[in-house]
């Protein structure tokens, strides 16, 4: 989901000021990154350059900008656009280890940075970016926003190493999937909410609701990715379908479909886990997941998680911005169809 995805999905929903508003402060924090992503060492600014201009979602600043709003409309917007991004550039810090780690050739179409550098200067040059968020985390100097995003950054990559164990296993248990997605992905999404409820002074009550929020978000956003990693359109998602399945990574609709092959399919399925499969050995294991009612399973999750980041909104007051959160719920689970 882009931001211009998000601006056609709340046409005529929500006020169109705010719309222009998050727009704009999304516009500014890219204009914040290309400041804070400089630097005097070649190799460090052409990676972070080369990261920046593969473009992206942008959606963590839009996560802040809007749980701030939510809270008070009057909130400090050169704040908003500082946090949303060093929240921004520690999510670019991650997509470049993880390009390193999955050995990808592309981001979203273009040669990632581990293919223009080399892996070794892709993660030290990580490493800075990571390094200059927190810098910007400090100069800002508010204790319990720092305290957040670093407990949430060791949290992210603790999510990282349960992921790289889990590689392999292919009766991994599905609580112990939702586990690592918790730590990997929705725990962050969660701190971005946090962050923007601190910006703007939110009470305890009011925080933990938008934490809430981003937690569910967050879990409804990766299953749904991991969904569209199996029936997705690779012209939409610039992936090859299967991905995980070729890295034998275990996803909700493979923990899914696990019960329901014979014993057969169950070897076949065992056999090619992670081991070069071809593009029509992912077809046909696709359409077991869709026929079997895998992927129809995993969507209903999905949909569970974006209800209950709806519901959790329920604790504050009715405003422009939770109506925008509200349709970002809404809306991630609306890329399935």
């Amino acid at each position: 989901m882009t931001m211009s995805a998000l601006q056609l999905a709340a046409q005529h929903r929500v006020d169109a000021r705010l719309l222009v508003e998050v727009t704009d402060e999304v516009a500014a924090v890219e204009a914040e990154l290309k400041l804070l992503v400089r630097s005097q060492l070649n190799l460090v600014d052409r990676v972070g350059r080369t990261t920046l201009e593969a473009g992206g979602k942008r959606l963590r600043p839009a996560f802040v900008a809007l749980a701030a709003q939510s809270i008070s409309e009057t909130s400090d917007k050169q704040r908003m656009i500082t946090m949303g991004a060093v929240m921004e550039m520690i999510h670019m810090a991650t997509l470049i280890h993880d390009d390193v780690i999955d050995q990808a050739k592309l981001r979203r179409g273009k040669p990632t940075a581990a293919t223009e550098v080399g892996n070794t200067a892709a993660i030290l040059s990580g490493d800075v970016l990571l390094a200059k968020a927190m810098v910007s985390l400090a100069q800002d100097g508010d204790l319990e926003i720092i305290r957040t995003v670093s407990e949430a950054v060791v949290e992210m990559a603790e999510g990282e190493v349960r992921e790289i164990e889990a590689r392999g296993n292919f009766d991994l248990t599905e609580d112990d999937l939702l586990n690592i997605l918790r730590h990997k992905t929705a725990g962050f999404i969660e701190c971005c909410c946090s962050v923007g409820a601190l910006l703007a002074g939110a009470d305890e009550h009011s925080r933990s609701a938008l934490a809430l929020y981003g937690h569910h978000v967050g879990m409804a956003f990766q299953l749904v990715d991991d969904l569209l990693d199996y029936r997705g359109e690779r012209s939409k998602t610039g992936k090859a379908i299967g991905g995980d399945f070729r890295e034998g990574q275990a996803t909700l609709p493979l923990i899914h479909l696990r019960s329901r092959l014979s014993e057969g399919e169950d070897k076949i399925a065992r056999r090619k886990f992670g081991d070069h499969t071809s593009d029509d050995e992912i077809r046909m294991i696709s359409d077991w997941m869709a026929t079997r009612g895998s992927f129809a399973e995993t969507e209903r999750q999905a949909k569970a998680h974006a209800t209950a980041a709806v519901n959790a909104l329920h604790r504050l007051p009715e405003t422009r911005a939770r109506k925008l959160l509200e349709i970002v719920a809404a809306y991630v689970v609306e890329r399935v169809n």
